[in-house]
């Protein structure tokens, strides 16, 4: 009987051990999500948009040369910035990808609320080399975090054959003040009953490239104190937002379907946006040869240049197992390859913002679509001339609060107290 107990005592024991290695086994093996553990030979990349940001990163795949294999996965911008938001305040990395697109105006706010998350790349890629606006938002505390990929760099794309009806050629639209686009806007529509543009009275993104185009935003150069109340050029772009929005040539939009629709039916004269809309406007195949891209306007106010920023993203590493393999292939492609940014612009469109690629050929080509003229080319001269600003890390919080209070301007509140009132707001909201 004894002999019988030392047995099963024995057998239990070795049951016990053997759970316990399981168990270490386990635990090894979930820490490839975390730091510390093995380095897997798969990097994992989060992104948006098939047809830019993930067409970019294969392309990337394609020419890397190191030993890693990369994983690209497509995710909607909506689901990465919650993902990364649920997994990096729970504590753990587990789930991560090793690079992840922050969008340039989000990406302070993560930088600061999980400084320990993201790996410094730095020794993997030289800042000088890419537009100088795209450093602060990928910057934190004297490190370099984001690679910088595209431009948001703005044009104001406009029907050569409207503008030529009404009496106006590219040099008329070159170096204009919003004042005088909004003249032009009044005798294009007069002389050939077209719309001059197309506006969602609930998006400010062309505020948000007036002010940014005079050196201000809604926070100051700290990228924390806000600047709302007294902010002059903030001021003069909701005098000019309204301005327009009263003015007879505006068609509104409430969605993204009608905002395309509107230029691709012919309904407009000119679309002020981010280069990014290049693709929605050659879609009308029927219009090649009728549309051609001005410098975009700029606020009447000291310093403002006629050259702004709408939208634009950067690539982060996180830092976990894989982080060096991460930034690496990073470096290799959009860091450092002028034969990968020639590919990009040939085969995606997309101009990114490394600077030595817009020597290449592919950037000197012109475009049959505009005219003839050497898009990718201007675009990057200016992309070179966007103001720098610190975008801090609440632009879409107060831009909320600005929404609402724009609709009570238009509707008849006074200018300096809808400042002032959305400032309190933000104070309140933003603690």
């Amino acid at each position: 009987m004894k002999n019988y107990l030392f047995k099963k005592s024995w057998v239990f024991a070795l049951a016990v051990f053997a759970l316990i290695a399981l168990a270490a086994c386990s635990s090894e093996e979930s820490s490839g999500d975390t730091e510390g553990g093995e380095e897997p030979d798969t990097i994992t990349a989060w992104a948006w948009d098939p047809n830019f940001n993930i067409a970019a990163l294969e392309i990337a795949k394609e020419s890397y040369e190191g030993d890693a294999e990369i994983d690209v996965i497509e995710n909607a911008q909506d689901d990465i910035v919650q993902k990364l938001n649920t997994g990096l305040s729970s504590g753990t990395m587990k789930g991560m990808p090793n690079i992840v697109l922050i969008e340039d105006q989000r990406a302070q706010s993560f930088l600061k609320s999980y400084p320990d998350a993201f790996y410094p790349i730095d020794e993997y890629m030289n800042p000088d080399d890419f537009a100088s606006y795209k450093l602060a938002p990928t910057s934190y505390d004297g490190k370099q975090y984001g690679l910088p990929f595209d431009t948001g760099v703005m044009g104001l794309y406009f029907r050569t054959d409207y503008f030529e009806e009404a009496g106006y050629t590219m040099e008329d639209l070159k170096n204009i003040t919003w004042d005088e686009y909004i003249e032009i806007g009044k005798d294009v529509k007069e002389k050939t009953g077209k719309d001059m543009l197309t506006l969602d009275p609930n998006d400010l993104g062309l505020v948000r490239a007036m002010i940014q185009s005079a050196g201000s935003w809604y926070v100051k150069e700290d990228g924390e104190t806000l600047n709302i109340e007294g902010n002059e050029q903030l001021k003069k772009a909701l005098q000019t937002y309204k301005e327009m929005m009263e003015t007879d040539f505006v068609k509104p939009n409430s969605d993204w379907s009608q905002y395309v629709a509107a230029f691709n039916s012919g309904d407009v004269a000119t679309v002020p946006t981010g280069n990014w809309i290049t693709a929605s406007v050659m879609a009308e195949e029927s219009q090649a040869g009728k549309w051609a891209v001005a410098p975009i306007p700029r606020l009447d106010t000291e310093g403002a240049v006629n050259a702004s920023n709408l939208g634009g993203s950067s690539f982060y590493v996180l830092d976990i197992p894989g982080k060096e393999k991460a930034a690496e292939f990073l470096g290799q492609t959009f860091g450092g390859s002028n034969e990968f940014y020639q590919e990009l612009v040939t085969d995606v469109g997309a101009i990114g913002t490394y600077t030595p690629a817009t020597e290449g050929e592919a950037y000197q080509k012109e475009s049959e679509f505009f005219s003839g003229q050497q898009l990718i080319s201007d675009f990057s001269t200016w992309t070179e001339e966007i103001p720098n600003v610190d975008y801090g890390t609440h632009t879409y919080a107060i831009e909320d609060i600005l929404v609402a209070e724009m609709q009570n301007y238009l509707n008849g509140k006074e200018l300096d107290q809808v400042l002032a009132d959305a400032q309190a707001q933000a104070e309140a909201q933003l603690k």
